[in-house]
């Protein structure tokens, strides 16, 4: 009787396995419950008492090693399913693709694309990394300007200066210099300014800036096409110009709305006035024209810049700039119906 478990044993340790099913029929040919080694613990009283502890202990061997085989060979075959599976079968369908949407500053920025593209504006781009000439000096900022100081940061390296661009006037300056009136176009784009991040404020913002220029070109022309912006972006029609200044355009004016008072969120943003700031505009000084070859006394023009963040803000009641910039799923998807 020990040399039938002993060659049992020897039975069990040589056992291979190529599919689960096999390994199924072993673990049954020993373990079950009508398996061999029951059979053999049956046949344990009936063995000599001088001779049961070696046949115990033979029992127990047979045991373990079926016990370790079937588990040996489960876990191997489980892996090999699972990668031939995985790699093996190339028209298995793929994971659900979760469906994204466009960011709010993109939703944005191209309704004010499509809003000014209707009465014949193109869109020009340009380097966000700019130099002093396209930034600032072409734009009658030269060196030493007061009007320097809010935006003279970010500095890559000078001697010459190079800066990342802090507004989209740059591209406009570009765009003169290459083409010749008449020019019609608008500046979106990616700006950098050395701001203390806030609810309201942050270093990184989008601008879309517009510039026009033709002969005769009047201010009354500037404010028709401001006023036919802000009915088709905000369906409101009630705008006002208030005087500014802006080196780069003369006369200057900051462009207001009137929101209402309608509700709480109407008295807070607008400070219980009902008018909003949006934008800043004016007429293309005669500098910035001869700076970019082109004739002050044939041509003129106007321009305008608006913060895209800040339109966003106004049109989704979006309290804080920040969230803009936090990658936030569950603010991000609340865009999905946005078309």
């Amino acid at each position: 009787m020990l040399d039938k478990i002993k060659e049992l044993i020897g039975d069990v340790q040589s056992f291979t396995a190529s599919t689960q099913k096999d390994v199924e029929v072993f673990r049954i040919k020993y373990l079950g419950s009508k398996g061999l080694l029951k059979e053999l613990f049956t046949e344990f009283k009936n063995v000599a008492p001088d001779a049961r502890k070696e046949f115990g202990q033979s029992l127990n061997t047979l045991k373990k090693a079926a016990e370790e085989k079937v588990a040996e060979l489960t876990e191997a075959l489980e892996n090999t399913t699972h990668q031939k599976s995985f790699y093996g079968d190339l028209t298995r369908p793929s994971e659900p693709i979760e469906l994204g949407s466009r960011h709010p500053i993109s939703l944005v920025k191209n309704k004010i694309i499509d809003v000014f593209n209707r009465i014949g504006f193109t869109v020009s781009e340009g380097p966000e990394i700019e130099d002093d000439w396209h930034n600032f000096t072409a734009l009658n900022l030269p060196e030493y300007h007061p009007a320097r100081d809010m935006q003279d940061t970010f500095f890559i390296e000078q001697n010459p200066d190079i800066l990342l661009r802090t507004h989209t006037s740059s591209v406009q300056v570009r765009y003169m210099e290459e083409n010749t009136p008449p020019i019609r176009t608008i500046s979106p784009g990616r700006v950098f300014r050395n701001e203390d991040i806030s609810a309201r404020a942050h270093c990184i913002f989008h601008q879309v800036e517009g510039l026009y220029i033709d002969t005769d070109v009047s201010f009354a022309d500037l404010k028709q096409t401001l006023l036919y912006f802000t009915k088709e972006m905000f369906g409101k029609s009630k705008i006002r110009l208030r005087p500014s200044y802006f080196p780069f355009t003369e006369p200057s004016a900051e462009v207001d709305i009137y929101w209402g008072l309608e509700t709480e969120t109407d008295y807070k943003i607008t400070k219980g006035t009902g008018w909003l700031e949006i934008m800043g505009c004016g007429m293309v000084d005669p500098n910035v024209l001869k700076n970019a070859n082109i004739d002050p006394t044939k041509y003129s023009g106007y321009a305008f810049g608006m913060g895209i963040e800040r339109i966003a803000m106004l049109l989704y009641q979006i309290p804080d700039i920040r969230m803009f910039y936090e990658n936030d799923k569950r603010f991000l998807e609340q865009f999905k119906s946005v078309i």
